[in-house]
């Protein structure tokens, strides 16, 4: 068939490289440069890994991602960092938190899990302040990846197999025969839409269900680099309570961000894609209590913009009313970590084929989808 993809990000460009391995003519189109400043997908850095609570489908799909992307290394050069993941508490573990469910469900899956208690902690990880954390667990699979340079690496990688990219080129409506971009018509079996939170504009339908969230990203360069590399891996600082989480050093800077309830926002208004001064506030003694060493002197920050599905949950599925149309939205801040089997299961849902919990749905906000994600928010 003839696809047509409207936006570059990690759905986008997943979703081409899958499509033209299947045989498929595919033109993708995204209105800005590849990777765009605003989309979910872009920025230094992004955690991989398969620590889901208890949730055993996202569980599994995780270490199929991890086997992708230790491929992808192979293939594309070295942008995962297996730094391994370690998951923090402010008191003990207990039976349906975060890190309790994780911890058990990977050592029931045979991971390579170890707990650590407050001793432990202090003393593998002096960046901590001694007694902040007091239970949790190290991860030795999973760590981070390159996001920008994915997106940059994936794309080329499809212009190579034969997909026509074309940037600055916004999709401005879908007809029943493609696409519109401005007053040019662009012909298409069939249109994929993965716009992140712009996706609501070319599919209004959608507009209860899907939204733009604003979430802070930070910038930290230490006074001694040390204390954050050298076995520093990612962490998640009781990250389902305060939803704190960050990144060992890369390129001189300690990057911390926050996956909790963040702000509903507009990403075409410029003015609400900037990180508040609340936020700020919030960052600085969070640093204070957790990492004195690291300083409050915040370099740069950066909105990282989540296309946010009221449940949480992916949203790849054909629309159930016109035939041509695919969306693949709702990445919900956790969508990038699966990049190595998120363009198959687009490809699959061009085909028919749709994982169930990312199927055309009703929402009513009742699940959070990520385990991870802290409910309370940052102030905003």
């Amino acid at each position: 068939m003839n696809v047509l993809i409207a936006g570059g990000g990690i759905f986008g460009v997943t979703a081409a490289n899958a499509l033209v391995d299947r045989g498929h003519r595919v033109t993708l189109c995204d209105p800005g440069a590849i990777p765009h400043p605003l989309a979910e997908s872009t920025d230094l850095s992004k955690v991989v890994r398969c620590d889901y609570g208890c949730d055993l489908d996202y569980t599994v799909l995780g270490e199929r991602s991890l086997e992708g992307w230790r491929r992808w290394n192979t293939e594309l050069g070295p942008l995962f960092h297996e730094t391994g993941v370690m998951f923090l508490s402010q008191s003990p573990m207990q039976p349906g938190g975060f890190e309790h469910e994780s911890f058990a469900l990977l050592s029931r899956r045979g991971h390579r899990v170890e707990r650590l208690d407050r001793e432990a902690i202090a003393a593998r990880y002096p960046a901590y302040r001694r007694g902040a954390f007091v239970d949790g667990y190290v991860h030795a699979e999973g760590g981070w990846a390159a996001s920008g340079a994915v997106v940059m690496r994936l794309a080329d990688r499809a212009r190579a197999r034969g997909v026509e990219i074309r940037e600055h080129c916004a999709i401005t409506r879908i007809i029943d025969d493609g696409a519109f971009a401005g007053d040019e018509h662009l012909v298409a079996d069939r249109v994929i839409v993965c716009a992140g939170s712009w996706t609501h504009r070319l599919v209004p339908e959608l507009a209860g269900s899907l939204r733009a969230i604003g979430q802070p990203v930070f910038h930290f360069q230490p006074a001694d680099p040390s204390l954050f590399e050298r076995g520093f891996p990612v962490f998640g600082a009781d990250i389902a309570r305060t939803g704190y989480y960050g990144f060992p050093l890369a390129e001189g800077i300690v990057k911390i961000a926050n996956h909790g309830g963040g702000r509903v926002i507009d990403p075409a208004e410029r003015d609400t894609v900037d990180v508040t001064d609340a936020q700020r506030d919030d960052v600085r003694r969070f640093v204070r209590d957790v990492f004195p060493a690291l300083g409050e002197a915040i370099v740069a920050t950066r909105c990282c913009v989540y296309d946010d599905s009221l449940d949480g949950h992916f949203w790849i599925a054909p629309h159930p009313q016109r035939a041509n149309l695919i969306v693949a939205a709702g990445g919900s801040g956790h969508a990038f970590k699966f990049a190595p089997v998120l363009g198959g299961l687009i490809a699959d849902a061009v085909d028919g084929a749709v994982v169930p919990r990312f199927r055309w749905r009703s929402l009513d906000g009742a699940s959070r989808g990520d385990a991870a994600r802290a409910t309370r928010a940052t102030r905003g």
